[in-house]
């Protein structure tokens, strides 16, 4: 019943209680004197009219919802009131309105502010489960139901369960929810028991319509990392749109969960077999009132009169995912699949085999940073070897330079020929750095998304996942922002001195000497809103680097490596060039004979 129908049978009620006791005929007085049996009559006959007349507007109010709800009439009656499940994890709330979930508070984390943190309440999220009835569409959020609440031993763990039940004269409708301890997993099943033959297909559409509430302090970079992630049952990954404010997707083929993901932490909602079809939109607001709003639309399907399913309501770690269901994993972004693997397969597990014997993150970043310098510092020794090798040879590259400086092509031909007659490789010291950057670009998803992060405090940052406002300046510098990172300035401090002393040991100039220069200052405007935990890894591993290469020039002597270049000049001196340099010499000749002719 609406709220405009409801008023007019309030409205029909009054108006025939105020026709009682105003208008109503009463008995003429009587010349005796009147007995006590009289007056008693007088005074309970308008009761009596208007008990009647109650009871005839809840007849009328059963006959309304017995043409609107047909058999399930019965079950729009009732009070509304909240029960809930805990474990050691999380908080569920229920309404017995629909037995639906109406809040979720995770026990282990705080809001930015302090306060508990609620994933989902009745003012940010409404969670629908609808059927097609012969009736018309009908939402159980309609419907009363009386709860049982109970602990059961499963496997010889404990699990908290509430069933919910709506009877009616035909059957009766079942909600029976289970959160096993220690688990953000909650499960849910729908049964329908005699009411099959009500429903006009087999499907109950879900519709979760949600406004994320706020978690995080920086709100913007909240809005970026969080989104709508879903994954098909043909175990194909996918999400909506994070560079657009508004966007939506009508997803046709079958699915097997869908997620609410923001920075840390994700609501999910998972098929135990699969959602036939789903529509999902999000919406980023103007305000700050929400990080953003979203809804999905899932047709759920009804085998035999039930449907099973589950709930995921808790942080984004990567370790704890992975375990739900499959490419739940999804939700944290690890980066591109060419440095994804160094995330999942080496920094997760390093960084929680380091959790178990250290609770300061600063002191596991730096510890992080030592094993990883230390496992690639075969690399770096040859890249430090391939740059010495250069510079020594530098005074016989300067002489091809200077005799075919009107010549660039015999010039590159001149000293690929030197380069082999010495034994020496031009990318032998950029090869070796190349082989490491999957682990830099690496730590620049790692620590985003890791909620390990979150609310760690370390030296001046308060908050490891998020930068170290150092110093709030009274202004906004375009694409600096307001405040200064003070581990961002370090890093670019750090990653300057860094490429001053190495240009000392290259052969680099030009522009390619001064690139050195100019990078670390565009980091230093990208990195000042990133989290200070970044920032922090990048600084410790420029001073790392630059204490290893400070160490091998201690025990690389150019002398011997000159030595070492005449002697291989003195051996390949009658080598015949390889194919490759052929190769490259035809494709250099082709190319210059192809411009003269032009």
């Amino acid at each position: 019943m609406d709220r405009n129908q409801a008023t007019g049978l309030i409205l029909f009620a009054a108006v025939i209680l105020v026709y009682s006791i105003f208008f109503a005929s009463t008995p003429e007085p009587q010349s005796q004197e009147p007995t006590g049996e009289v007056i008693s009559a007088v005074q309970e006959k308008p009761t009596e009219q208007f008990t009647q007349e109650v009871e005839e507007v809840d007849s009328l109010q059963d006959l309304k919802a017995q043409i609107q709800y047909g058999v399930f009439a019965p079950l729009v009656k009732g009070n509304e009131s909240e029960v809930t499940l805990e474990n050691d994890k999380m908080i569920v709330t229920f309404s017995t309105k629909g037995a639906e979930i109406i809040k979720v508070e995770l026990k282990e984390y705080k809001s930015w502010d302090q306060s508990p943190l609620i994933l989902m309440d009745r003012e940010s999220s409404d969670l629908s489960y609808q059927i097609n009835t012969t009736k018309g569409r009908l939402s159980l959020n309609e419907f009363y139901f009386t709860p049982n609440t109970k602990t059961t031993q499963v496997d010889g763990e404990s699990v908290s369960t509430v069933e919910f039940t709506a009877q009616t004269g035909n059957g009766k409708i079942t909600r029976s929810y289970r959160l096993p301890n220690d688990s953000y997993v909650l499960e849910n099943d729908l049964v329908f028991e005699g009411l099959t033959s009500q429903l006009v297909d087999s499907n109950v559409n879900i519709i979760w319509d949600s406004k994320l509430i706020r978690q995080e302090e920086d709100i913007e970079e909240s809005r970026r990392k969080t989104n709508i992630n879903f994954y098909k049952s043909s175990e194909k990954y996918d999400y909506l749109s994070q560079s657009k404010d508004e966007t939506s997707e009508q997803v046709t083929e079958p699915l097997k969960w869908v997620s609410f993901s923001q920075r840390f932490f994700t609501s999910g909602i998972i098929a135990t077999n699969q959602f036939n079809s789903g529509s999902l939109e999000q919406v980023t607001p103007k305000d700050t009132l929400s990080v953003k709003n979203m809804k999905a639309t899932l047709a759920l399907p009804l085998e035999n009169g039930k449907a099973e399913l589950s709930y995921y309501f808790g942080p984004n770690n990567y370790k704890v995912l992975k375990k739900i269901t499959p490419g739940f994993e999804k939700n944290v972004d690890m980066g591109y699949f060419f440095v994804s693997w160094v995330n999942k397969y080496i920094i997760v597990n390093l960084f929680h085999f380091l959790e178990k014997f250290f609770s300061n993150y600063g002191v596991i970043i730096i510890i992080i940073v030592f094993i990883i310098k230390l496992a690639l510092f075969p690399l770096t020794y040859k890249s430090y070897v391939g740059m010495a090798k250069m510079r020594v040879i530098k005074p016989e590259i300067d002489e091809l330079k200077e005799k075919y400086k009107d010549d660039p092509t015999k010039q590159q031909q001149e000293q690929m020929k030197l380069f082999g007659q010495l034994g020496v490789s031009p990318i032998s010291g950029c090869l070796p750095m190349l082989l490491q950057m999957p682990f830099l670009f690496a730590m620049f998803f790692f620590f985003p998304n890791s909620i390990e992060m979150r609310q760690e405090s370390f030296l001046w940052a308060h908050d490891l996942s998020t930068y170290d406002s150092f110093i709030k300046l009274p202004f906004t510098i375009p694409f600096y922002g307001s405040h200064v990172s003070l581990f961002t300035l370090l890093m670019t401090v750090s990653q300057i001195a860094y490429t001053h002393f190495n240009n000392q040991l290259t052969a680099a100039q030009g522009p390619m000497k001064n690139l050195g220069y100019i990078m670390p200052i565009g980091f230093m405007f990208i990195l000042n809103s990133y989290p200070a935990a970044l920032s922090f890894y990048y600084f410790v591993s420029n001073m790392v680097t630059f204490g290893q290469q400070a160490l091998i020039k201690l025990f690389v002597d150019d002398k011997k490596i000159r030595e070492k270049v005449d002697a291989s000049k003195v051996k390949n001196a009658n080598k015949k060039k390889s194919k490759f340099q052929q190769k490259l010499e035809d494709a250099m000749k082709a190319a210059d004979a192809s411009k003269k002719k032009k």
